[in-house]
């Protein structure tokens, strides 16, 4: 999240909830589209993770060191937890940068009429990135898990919130901490009209997030070794928690709609309520008892809008509904990646024809053949199976129909180009191997059971 959202508006039902929701409709005209990605800081001489605050020792500055230079230069806010900058922001675009637990730098990028204005986000954020980073002697890598890094040897960030969820996860899942140190992920956000047209968007996007885990899969080591698996980031988040993560079936029941959605989100823990600049740990609480003003931790404390939109921020399913929609089902990689997703998913999701073409082929499927993939693909990727099918010929037939729908846009760059270009690396993919599985050949044949050329070769 690029920062906690600040609005003191005060609510006292789920009925306003379900307003806030419902008023993040948009009409067609304007749909945008917006891209978050996270990297990896490590520095260049020996392959290590970036600290906050540097190594003073060896001479090395940190992370605080690369948002000074980035705010110089990009004249951005500060977003500050305490004494420690943690963040910038953009007020006129709406873009931001943030700091995940273990230093992953993110840019929570603005939204954007289309892929191609996406794409040009992206290649200014890593140029402007590379004139700070360079002189300090980091780079950033594109992968979805930290190849050699244990967990031990992640630096923590300044920020409250990341505390509290670490004192918390180890109570709820077995893998929570990993997820919060050593997993990058790329995710797009994309808008709705209103609930119907949310309810079928996020329904396809729910179907859609397995193939889109095989389609990016990119973290294959952990530990400076192959883990047995393609997405080893997707495997992660099935072991986080239950209660906030998951491909939410009752998204495909009769009745959904913003109501259900609040109700199951009103169900899922809090971690924090914000007050001024403290943040008090209310870990496996109610946002119904702060509704009431019967929150045990702050007695007659009443919620507000920022309360929601923060816990909203907490929940982690494979696709999140907050005024938008979020794609969560990728791990970070290449930039060619990184203009695809947002291109791929506009592709279904923003062309009528496509969007209900995608949700023949998956309307059919149960609840739990959706889970049996979403379990399988982490590991078997493309050749994970569904209603008797492979996902790498459904991911044939969903990219064809992506490809037509931005086809159908015709939304054009300056060289004439529409967006469907952006998918290349993706059919690639689907005609050949994700980018895991070139990675486990390069492990096995050229670095000869190396992880370290990866900090070369997946260096951004």
């Amino acid at each position: 999240m690029a920062r906690d959202v600040s609005d003191s508006t005060p609510v006292s039902s789920r009925d306003e909830l379900v307003a806030w929701s419902e008023d993040g409709a948009k009409p067609l005209s304007l749909f945008r589209v917006g891209t978050e990605h996270e990297k990896f800081p490590f520095y260049a001489a020996d392959d290590t993770p970036v600290p906050y605050e540097g190594r003073p020792a060896l001479g090395r500055k940190g992370i605080r060191a690369l948002l000074e230079g980035m705010q110089k230069q990009l004249g951005w806010e500060p977003i500050s937890d305490g004494p420690n900058l943690i963040g910038l922001y953009d007020e006129v675009q709406g873009g931001a940068l943030s700091l995940e637990p273990g230093g992953q730098f993110e840019l929570s990028g603005a939204a954007f009429e289309n892929a191609h204005a996406a794409r040009a986000e992206i290649d200014k954020h890593f140029k402007v990135l590379s004139t700070i980073a360079t002189p300090l002697g980091i780079r950033f890598l594109g992968l979805g898990m930290t190849p050699t890094w244990r967990r031990e040897d992640v630096p923590k960030m300044p920020k409250q919130r990341y505390a509290i969820m670490e004192r918390y996860m180890p109570r709820v899942g077995s893998r929570g901490l990993d997820m919060m140190f050593r997993t990058s992920t790329v995710q797009t956000n994309l808008d709705y009209s209103d609930e119907a047209d949310m309810v079928l968007k996020l329904r396809v996007s729910l179907a859609l997030q397995p193939l889109i885990t095989a389609l990016f899969a990119n973290s294959p080591f952990t530990d400076g070794k192959l883990n047995g698996f393609l997405s080893a980031r997707s495997e992660i988040w099935r072991h986080t928690d239950p209660d906030r993560t998951g491909m939410l079936p009752f998204a495909f029941e009769p009745g959904m709609g913003f109501e259900r959605y609040v109700d199951y989100a009103l169900d899922v823990p809090m971690y924090f309520v914000k007050r001024g600049e403290t943040y008090h740990d209310v870990a496996g609480a109610s946002f119904r008892d702060l509704l009431r003003g019967r929150l045990e931790a702050l007695p007659g404390e009443r919620a507000t809008l920022s309360d929601w939109a923060n816990h909203l921020s907490t929940m982690f399913p494979e696709v999140r509904l907050k005024r938008y929609l979020e794609m969560r089902g990728a791990d970070a990689g290449p930039r060619p990646f990184l203009y695809a997703l947002p291109a791929f998913s506009v592709g279904i999701l923003y062309d009528p024809a496509s969007l209900d073409s995608v949700w023949q082929i998956v309307k059919s499927w149960s609840k739990d053949e959706r889970q049996a993939l979403r379990d399988d693909v982490p590991r078997l990727g493309l050749e994970a199976r569904i209603a008797n099918r492979s996902l790498r010929d459904i991911g044939r037939d969903v990219l064809a129909l992506a490809r037509k729908g931005l086809a159908r846009r015709a939304q054009k760059d300056a060289e004439g180009r529409d967006e469907t270009h952006f998918l290349d690396p993706l059919d690639a993919v689907i005609n050949g191997q994700s980018q895991a599985e070139d990675l486990i050949a390069l492990f096995r044949g050229e670095w000869k059971g190396s992880v370290e050329p990866a900090f070369t070769h997946c260096a951004y």
